[in-house]
């Protein structure tokens, strides 16, 4: 009886066997939709299934990621140090309006001042003039006076003939002329966008001064010549070259590196460093000898537009990253619509500017975008305006991204680099600007600013420099590092989960006595 109840008594319920059934078939899904494993983005922790080309950033070690700033700095140390031993940026010479009515009947009110130009060539680029009033004045009150300037130019060839420039026969232009004690505020007189002659003769007139001569007593008016200097010029030729070279091989360097691996599988950061290449060859103007050859006003233009260009697509750069990392589904309406509708004033702005003051100083050598439209002072109020809402956007995407991933170490790496860049290229543009190196970055009228000193070209070499080592950097790091032939190129985005645990107990790149391991240890998961 017993022995015929152990068969019944041993049966049990199927129950691992429909495990196994349903372990079968999740194995079975799994391998059918296995292509599509790399776009599965669970929320937990970010813990990302998203696979990318493995980027040398992802192997460096402590000595490595601190070498690469060092790098940057020295890089950028020699160009300032050859910018301090460079030709000053412009050149300035002065008239005095006594000694010029010596030579001709006329009152230092009202002139007329027949002023012939020094000698002049292509690679003086452009040429300003500007008058200083002097008086007598010995009190405290400002005064503000509105007068008109009649002008007409004619230009010399090097056979010595005359020619009555046509676009600049006569011109009229209303100016105000700002007095505290004896100095007067300068007044921009002409510009000249492109140099046909080798000489120049104004013939400069001011009517309305009278009233102001008999309570002032005007004493002197000065006259400044400023144009770009011909050994600056060749030397921006020169370097532009080299730095439109270097771009162009780099390019070359970084997209052969990534040449064998679908563009699915490029990093975030690999896929905005192969878009910033190109616009960084934009941003060195390869049409820049162009400028020397003919007078065309578009060439001049094309500069500025490749130059605002660049800078918005860095800004660009920076939103998107801080925001990208932190997510998978970059969409265009949710991901980027914002992001560019807050970067595209600032290009708009620089365009505007490039394109309309540009022609009209061509076309009028009078003009003062300053002085003669109040679109300018809107500009730099939608300008400034912008500014702040980017800033304090850019500063909650990057506290985000520290409060999300900065304990995952893939993350943690790019993070730490992509700030640090970031901050020495800011840190480094806010010195410029705060020099004066011209309002905005595509201003070409900084040269009639007379209290501004230009002594050398090292703020031209500090500002084309940062802008193409920042990329150069970046190629540097994001390229494809070099791994055993055994070892799969293609990563995760950030290794398993339990890793996390590990590198919070040794800190971001791990324990002090173990510098010699990588920055981020290499995923030992493969999918």
């Amino acid at each position: 009886m017993n022995s015929n109840d152990g068969p019944e008594t041993s049966y049990t319920l199927p129950t691992g066997n429909c495990l196994a059934i349903v372990r079968n078939l999740v194995s079975q899904f799994n391998d059918l939709f296995s292509d599509f494993n790399r776009y599965i983005s669970p929320a937990y922790h970010h813990d990302r299934c998203e696979r990318s080309v493995h980027m040398r950033l992802y192997s460096m070690n402590k000595r490595e990621f601190v070498m690469i700033f060092v790098i940057l700095l020295t890089a950028m140390g020699l160009v300032l140090f050859i910018g301090l031993t460079g030709p000053p940026i412009t050149l300035t010479s002065k008239t005095s309006g006594v000694d010029i009515l010596k030579h001709n009947n006329g009152t230092l009110p009202q002139g007329p001042y027949v002023m012939k130009t020094p000698s002049l060539t292509v690679y003086n680029q452009r040429l300003w003039l500007i008058a200083v009033v002097l008086t007598d004045n010995k009190d405290d009150e400002t005064y503000d006076k509105s007068f008109n300037i009649n002008m007409s130019i004619k230009g010399i060839t090097p056979q010595h003939k005359y020619n009555s420039v046509k676009a600049y026969s006569q011109t009229s232009r209303k100016r105000h002329l700002l007095c505290e004690r004896q100095t007067c505020s300068q007044v921009p007189i002409a510009h000249i966008g492109y140099i046909h002659y080798t000489h120049y003769i104004f013939n400069v007139s001011f009517c309305n001064l009278e009233t102001f001569h008999q309570k002032y007593q005007i004493k002197e008016v000065l006259f400044y010549y400023k144009s770009y200097n011909p050994g600056y010029t060749q030397m921006e030729i020169w370097f532009r070259l080299i730095y439109l070279l270097s771009a162009f091989g780099v390019l070359c360097f970084f997209a052969n590196s990534l040449r064998k691996f679908p563009i699915a599988d490029w990093s975030y950061e690999q896929k905005w460093t192969i878009i910033l290449l190109p616009l960084l060859i934009l941003f060195n103007n390869p049409f820049f000898p162009l400028t020397l050859l003919t007078g065309n006003e578009v060439i001049g233009v094309a500069d500025g537009v490749f130059q605002i260009t660049f800078i918005c697509a860095i800004l660009f750069y920076w939103l998107c990253i801080y925001h990208g990392l932190r997510q998978n589904e970059r969409k265009p309406l949710t991901f980027y619509l914002f992001k560019i509708a807050l970067v595209s004033p600032f290009w708009l702005s620089g365009v505007l500017i490039a394109k309309y003051r540009r022609i009209n100083e061509f076309e009028d050598p009078a003009f003062s975008y300053e002085i003669d439209t109040n679109a300018f002072s809107n500009i730099k109020l939608c300008v400034n305006i912008f500014a702040f809402v980017y800033i304090l956007f850019l500063v909650c995407l990057i506290l985000r991204a520290y409060s999300d991933l900065r304990s995952m170490p893939y993350f943690d790496a790019r993070l730490k680099f992509v700030s640090i860049s970031m901050v020495i290229s800011l840190l480094i543009c806010f010195i410029i600007t705060y020099m004066r190196y011209g309002f905005g970055l595509i201003e070409d009228t900084f040269a009639a600013d007379l209290n501004t000193e230009y002594m050398s070209s090292a703020l031209f070499m500090t500002f084309y420099g940062i802008c193409n080592f920042y990329v150069y950097t970046l190629a540097a790091v994001y390229s494809p590092a070099k791994k055993p032939g055994f070892e799969s190129s293609i990563t995760k985005d950030n290794p398993a989960f339990s890793m996390v645990n590990d590198s919070e107990e040794d800190g971001p790149y791990g324990s002090d006595d173990e510098s010699h391991k990588p920055l981020n240890p290499p995923n030992d998961d493969s999918d």
